[in-house]
């Protein structure tokens, strides 16, 4: 096997080189401009890595199908930053706020389409097995978008519909990651679906990683500003979690006299919490009033469920969570025919994933 430091290399070198047409500009120049905002390439990395357990032999009919994931992550991307109306990508304005909507769709569709024209470059007696599992993986992820948008609109989504969705829109794409590149390298099928098992609770724990970092994450490595999803009341691992612990705390909690839940409670020091109990012990109230609280009180608003999060202790729950779905990714490598070689290599790329601070 090669070192993943060379694998990388190849990966983000094939990206950097691939051009689009120069016309119509207005149709090709979103794609290379959310090409070249970068980005980890963790999908055609893990895929390359896949691919080298069984093959040093690295030839642009596997780098081609390799990049075809990170064209189709990025495709998503477009029209997720639409759907959410997100104005900053990668430290620089989304496709939508640099163009207009009309733009960033039609783009988004090419961007697509030209995923499906990079696979079709996959070796010709794996291109069937392939293309099957990428048009899946492609349905699938738009299955996860509209369950995620759903969601939106309600209240009451519970955490298996929520990893549910995550499966669809996440974790999908990283098993098909894995699994691609043992198909390409002619892998047997029980390898293949152990890669493909692996990746997808890889995804779920690298999500409930994201949202976690969101919210508690150091915004200098994060890359972003912390409070995102708390700002924009987003379905989160840890909202839906800390609304099923309120609502237990209601059913099992006795109510104080005086405990009436403020909005607007201080700390001696200035520092903006939840109190310790609420009127009638309706946690579940006090939720709802910070998620009431308005965008524009956003400092208020982050730091407040933030410590709301803490007192439910969520964080450490999402990072137990984290763990339980990584020690069961690492789980799926065994038993299914590779060496003690090829499971070290995708530990530690497990680990690089689920271990990150941004």
């Amino acid at each position: 096997m090669l070192q993943l430091e060379k694998l990388y290399e190849i990966i983000d070198n094939e990206a950097a080189a691939l051009k689009w047409p120069a016309e119509p500009a207005t149709l090709y120049a979103p794609l290379q401009y959310m090409m070249d905002m970068g980005g980890k390439r963790l999908r055609p990395r893990l895929c390359l890595v896949s691919y080298n357990l069984f093959s040093d032999d690295i030839r642009k009919s596997i780098l081609s199908p390799a990049l075809a994931l990170e064209v189709l992550h990025n495709f998503t991307l477009i029209h997720d930053d639409i759907m959410d109306k997100a104005d900053i990508r990668r430290g620089r304005p989304t496709v939508y706020k640099k163009w207009n909507d009309n733009v960033a769709i039609l783009s988004g569709d090419t961007m697509c389409i030209w995923a499906f024209r990079l696979l079709g470059e996959a070796p010709e007696d794996r291109l069937s097995q392939a293309l099957d599992l990428f048009t899946k993986t492609t349905v699938q992820v738009c299955e996860g978008q509209q369950y995620d948008m759903d969601f939106e609109d309600r209240a009451d989504v519970s955490l298996d519909e929520y990893l549910r969705m995550i499966g669809l829109k996440t974790s999908v794409l990283l098993a098909c990651s894995a699994s691609l590149g043992a198909v390409l390298a002619g892998a047997d099928q029980t390898i293949c679906n152990g890669l493909y098992d692996f990746g997808y609770k890889l995804g779920i724990a690298f999500q409930i990683q994201d949202d976690l970092l969101d919210s508690f994450g150091d915004e200098k490595t994060f890359g972003k500003k912390i409070g995102g999803d708390i700002l924009n009341n987003k379905k989160t691992w840890l909202l839906i979690k800390s609304r099923e612990l309120a609502e237990e705390k209601d059913r099992t909690s006795s109510p104080i006299a005086d405990g009436q839940y403020k909005t607007h409670d201080h700390t001696a020091n200035g520092q903006y919490r939840t109190p310790d109990h609420t009127a009638d012990g309706q946690y579940r109230r006090a939720l709802d009033e910070l998620l009431d609280m308005s965008s524009d009180e956003g400092e208020k608003k982050i730091a407040a469920v933030q410590d709301f999060y803490r007192r439910m202790g969520v964080d450490s729950l999402a990072e137990e969570a984290i763990n339980a779905y990584y020690s069961e990714a690492i789980a799926s490598l065994r038993n299914i025919g590779l060496n003690k070689e090829q499971i070290s290599r995708m530990e530690g790329i497990a680990e690089s994933l689920v271990k990150r601070i941004r």
